[in-house]
């Protein structure tokens, strides 16, 4: 099995419906719609002024300003990240507030992986707000039946919350996370980190990044920073219960380059420390 086929299991939980890339290219379009109008009239706005001040500059210092401009590089991006539906809903006793995001490559050998990347993120940010709508659902139903009022049960202020943040996007690495939460219990919380070489138009592991010794660089490192935190802080960490990392394990991209690995609740700490994230630095390679 390649490197490619192993870093995708992760994003492949949810079945994606047969009709989902039609809804996710009618979503692109309708926002990229929006987005062009938007700059065309901040573009609009702008022009004049920028018109003048660079005529004015010209007529001073043309031909210095002429070799200026030529010498200055051109600084583009090979992919951008827009979203691509935003809504919400409210009712007496429960509040969704959801947004999608979509990924866009600009060269053109990197549109087949958009199109994977954007099917899997509209599905698993689809369902995750279902779902958890029908939990919360359920939750109120038990509530009532064993003895809650509603006037009780609207004080609970449920919401359910469907967004994203991107990580880093540098001319390297595009590393975006997906999440999901609500509010009323956080055993249902839910992340995807979607990690890309920009340079090769591929998913990313631990191992791309840190080569064949990377569970032992990862352990070495997060030991170490333990250490450091449980002196600092006084937590009890749990190290000898930790089983070490692999590659399923949750990471991202920051932006300096440098892996941040994600530990899941109970894993490494007691429950109430929550996630845990331990960036592993260039110098522990």
């Amino acid at each position: 099995m390649d490197r490619m086929t192993e870093a995708k299991r992760e994003y492949h939980d949810i079945p994606i419906p047969q009709e989902l890339s039609e809804r996710v290219a009618l979503e692109v379009e309708r926002a990229e719609k929006k987005r062009r109008f938007s700059l065309l009239k901040r573009r609009i706005a702008s022009a004049a002024a920028m018109v003048i001040v660079l005529f004015v500059t010209g007529l001073n210092t043309s031909e210095v300003f002429a070799r200026e401009m030529n010498d200055i590089p051109v600084i583009g991006t090979l992919a951008r990240i827009f979203t691509i539906r935003s809504y919400e809903t409210e009712t007496e006793d429960l509040k969704i507030s959801v947004d999608i995001p979509s990924v866009e490559m600009i060269a053109e050998d990197l549109q087949g992986l958009e199109k994977e990347i954007n099917e899997d993120i509209y599905a698993f940010c689809e369902q995750y707000a279902k779902e958890a709508e029908g939990r919360a659902k359920e939750y109120r139903q038990a509530f009532l039946d064993t003895g809650g009022t509603r006037e009780e049960w609207e004080e609970h202020e449920i919401t359910i919350k469907v967004w994203y943040e991107v990580k880093a996007q540098t001319d390297r690495y595009l590393s975006l996370t997906v999440k999901g939460a609500e509010s009323w219990v956080s055993a249902y919380s839910e992340e995807r980190y979607y990690n890309l070489d920009m340079e090769t138009g591929k998913w990313i592991t631990l191992h791309d990044i840190l080569g064949d010794d990377y569970a032992g660089i990862v352990r070495r490192s997060i030991l170490t920073q333990i250490k450091q935190r449980q002196a600092e802080e006084g937590t009890n960490y749990w190290p000898d219960r930790w089983k070490g990392i692999d590659d399923s394990t949750k990471f991202y991209m920051n932006r300096n380059q440098e892996p941040v690995v994600v530990l899941e609740k109970y894993e490494i700490a007691p429950g109430a420390e929550g996630q845990l994230e331990f960036e592993i630095r260039k110098e522990d390679w």
